[in-house]
């Protein structure tokens, strides 16, 4: 199977960078988002993507998800996790027998919102590391190396998965296959929980964490997330893990954490996709997880809607 028709719903960084490497790599690709006037200026200015090539205004189609003709061979959603069962359902249109819907989104839960539309056996998921950051409402930057990984939701009914990495390989996307993605998923989902929370509460940079405070509540929280991983039999890498975090820590000092800049901006955080759920599993399961919980509390309190 190749796969050139992409569609790729949400016009956020993540969605952007992906949809102009994509296209400049030759694909056939298609923004969706609910936002008409982001997808007016898109649809006639293309995406403006600079990065370690260089900078280039990559053309694409753009279209409210009604607008879209199916079927197509790829479906990607980037929204954030608290609209994937609104924008999976938003394309169920596009859905034939040969495609495939996959996230890369942060936390957990969006590859079932799209189970729910297309079936597990057409559903594939996966984690990338790539930076990316919307410098305007046609342009992306993305500077750094990055990777994608990827794998099927119903291992016994796969989607293929290869034909995806061959593409975003062929595209400038470097992408493995992996044999269970729950592995790179709660290894994010750690990561970002005692990152993102503890930044969205205390306002600091990732290098304003660096402290031995700092580290004993973010150790505490990742070996909480990697001890629920494994009651679910998910085999974490609990040194990779830490030595993810310790190298944000001592490299991206200047970086506000992506809740963090939701919380500044008055958007909701994904905090019940990541801590959150983390939390739900836990509970279940009878894994104690108080600084997890106390610390998606806190988000919650500091990101509530003024009354």
């Amino acid at each position: 199977m190749s796969i050139n028709r992409i569609v790729i719903v949400g016009a956020g960084a993540m969605g952007c960078l992906f949809a102009a490497k994509l296209a400049r790599g030759g694909a056939d690709v298609t923004v969706v988002d609910v936002d008409a006037a982001r997808i007016a200026v898109l649809a006639r200015d293309g995406i403006t993507l600079a990065d370690d090539h260089g900078t280039a205004c990559v053309p694409v189609h753009a279209a409210l998800a009604g607008d879209v003709a199916g079927p197509a061979e790829l479906v990607m959603l980037f929204t954030k996790s608290m609209h994937s069962r609104g924008a999976a359902a938003s394309v169920a249109h596009l859905a034939g027998p040969s495609t495939i819907a996959l996230t890369l989104q942060n936390g957990l839960g969006n590859a079932e919102a799209l189970t729910g539309v297309f079936g597990p056996s057409q559903v594939a998921m996966g984690v990338t590391d790539f930076p990316a950051d919307l410098t305007g409402p046609a342009s992306v930057a993305s500077h750094g190396a990055g990777r994608v990984w990827l794998g099927a939701y119903d291992a016994a009914r796969p989607a293929d998965v290869d034909a995806i990495a061959a593409r975003f390989n062929a595209c400038g996307l470097p992408a493995q296959c992996v044999p269970d993605a729950n592995v790179p998923m709660w290894e994010k989902v750690a990561f970002n929980a005692a990152l993102n929370s503890v930044a969205t509460v205390t306002g600091l940079t990732v290098g304003g964490m660096d402290s031995p405070a700092g580290h004993a509540v973010i150790t505490a929280i990742a070996d909480e997330v990697i001890a629920t991983a494994r009651a679910l039999n998910i085999a974490v890498d609990a040194d990779g893990v830490h030595r993810k975090i310790a190298f944000a820590l001592a490299n991206h000092r200047q970086h506000q954490a992506s809740m963090l800049q939701d919380r500044l901006a008055g958007r909701a955080p994904e905090i019940d996709a990541i801590n959150g759920a983390v939390v739900a599993h836990a509970r279940a399961l009878g894994v104690p997880v108080p600084v997890t919980a106390a610390l998606a509390d806190l988000v919650r309190m500091v990101c509530a809607p003024s009354v």
